[in-house]
């Protein structure tokens, strides 16, 4: 049983998503994932110009007369959907929450899977996997991964991102594409990251918020982690303090860039304050142009 407010935001989601998918992104999602390769379809006879490499020598020699196989494009796919909600998502200063966000990404993604026939799973996430939902196909389906992500109440704080990468690289040998969607504020998840680019389609999607940027200037204020309870005291009303905060935060934006640049992964950085959609159609058209 659902309570009346959750069924009114997965309503609200799924109106937005589904219009979404259906007036902009389902082009896009299949222009840019058309299959993992080539599967076997049939034989026919040997045409002239027909690569021997591709001649079927069991059935020519029942015939008698020399065939080839023919292949298609095996067309779908499985989507993971790996989705960081510890703490440290639930922190939103605008319009949404970074895990709000992180859920509507999700079902975005999901309703374009499954509007081209690909399968989609869940690996939800703290400090360990949390929930695992294997992949399936349907409406009904996403709008279970929806409501399991909004309706998610971890038991633990943390952030390990190298665990739910490794969980993957167990559950999955078959190549997918993985959509790792997290604040990334973490460490140590490098090296099990490009052990998985190898043999995934790897997209890291960063969530961040104004405020985790820029500090407004309102005088002493108590900032705590969210993950680990740590409070600390700053005085946001000094210049010094909110140009070295943004400093530092624009620096570790540059080494998570780097990070994903240096291991081959694909990034998308979305903020709460941003339209997602956009953002999504502007990554999909760049790796559209980058395979051509």
């Amino acid at each position: 049983m659902i309570s009346s407010e959750l069924a009114r935001k997965i309503r609200a989601i799924r109106i937005y998503t589904s219009k979404a998918v259906n007036d902009i992104l389902a082009g896009e999602y299949e222009s840019v994932f058309k299959g993992r390769g080539m599967a076997f379809d049939e034989v026919r006879e040997y045409q002239p110009g027909d690569d021997i490499r591709a001649i079927d020598w069991n059935v020519t020699a029942r015939t008698g007369h020399p065939y080839v196989k023919q292949y298609v494009e095996e067309r779908e796919l499985t989507v993971f959907l790996l989705v960081d909600l510890s703490a440290s998502g639930i922190f939103g200063t605008v319009h949404h929450l970074k895990n709000e966000v992180a859920a509507e990404l999700c079902a975005l993604l999901a309703f374009s899977a499954i509007k081209n026939n690909d399968k989609v799973g869940l690996i939800a996430f703290t400090d360990t996997v949390e929930m695992f939902i294997p992949p399936k196909k349907g409406a009904t389906h996403v709008l279970r991964l929806i409501r399991e992500i909004l309706n998610f109440s971890p038991e633990r704080g943390g952030t390990d991102i190298a665990a739910s990468l490794n969980f993957l690289g167990r559950i999955s040998h078959k190549r997918s594409v993985a959509f790792l969607v997290s604040d990334f504020i973490d460490r140590d998840f490098v090296k099990p990251m490009r052990i998985i680019a190898r043999r995934h389609d790897l997209i890291a999607v960063s969530i961040t918020d104004p405020r985790e940027q820029q500090l407004p200037d309102a005088g002493l204020i108590a900032l705590e982690d969210a993950e680990t309870r740590q409070r600390i005291m700053i005085d946001s009303g000094s210049p010094l303090v909110r140009r070295a905060f943004a400093a530092s935060s624009a620096k570790r934006a540059r080494e998570l860039a780097g990070q994903f640049a240096a291991m081959g992964v694909d990034h998308i950085p979305l903020q709460t304050t941003h339209d997602y959609v956009l953002d999504l159609v502007r990554f999909f058209r760049m790796r559209e142009r980058r395979r051509r």
